[in-house]
């Protein structure tokens, strides 16, 4: 009983401080991406490596997570956007998996990928709350991670270092 409510706690506190917007930023590189290979919510499998030449946004949220709602249209937004440059990934950590995730994505209209993972891979990824989002370079090094709803400025702002990382600089 007593564990119970410690991981009810627990996880309280992480939903508080993603609310609140908490953030850690590393925009000089994060190192190496774990790496992964999930089922999205047809079955099939996606690998982080198979990615790779792309910036990749992977955000990690849950369906019981309501700041994880808010920050559903907001990575529709930018998805839209970018979508022919970035790989966009959502990785959802519910433990029901499919049977919770599929119609929570199809009733709030996620337009990116949806992945179906857990809470260990989310805490490889270091994530001290939900949600927490990074971003990828095409480098496979971390070059952004955020715990909290993201603003669309800041996410645009990392996508276009993302992009323009590595990209070749015009004759001069």
């Amino acid at each position: 009983m007593r564990r119970a409510q410690a991981r009810v706690l627990a996880a309280a506190v992480l939903a508080i401080a993603a609310a609140l917007g908490c953030r850690v930023e590393d925009s000089a590189g994060g190192g190496p991406a774990p790496e992964w290979t999930l089922p999205d919510l047809e079955g099939r499998t996606v690998a982080l490596a198979d990615l790779r030449g792309k910036p990749v946004v992977l955000d990690f949220w849950a369906t019981w997570c309501t700041p994880c709602e808010f920050q559903i249209p907001i990575l529709n937004e930018v998805f839209e956007r970018y979508r022919d440059r970035v790989e966009f990934v959502g990785v959802a950590v519910d433990v029901d998996g499919r049977e919770v995730v599929a119609p929570f994505a199809k009733e709030r209209a996620i337009a990116y990928r949806v992945l179906l993972g857990d809470e260990e891979l989310a805490q490889r990824y270091g994530a001290r709350g939900f949600p927490s989002l990074y971003v990828i370079g095409k480098d496979g090094n971390i070059a952004l991670s955020h715990v909290g709803v993201i603003d669309v400025d800041d996410l645009e702002e990392a996508l276009d270092r993302a992009l323009a990382a590595g990209a070749k600089a015009p004759p001069g």
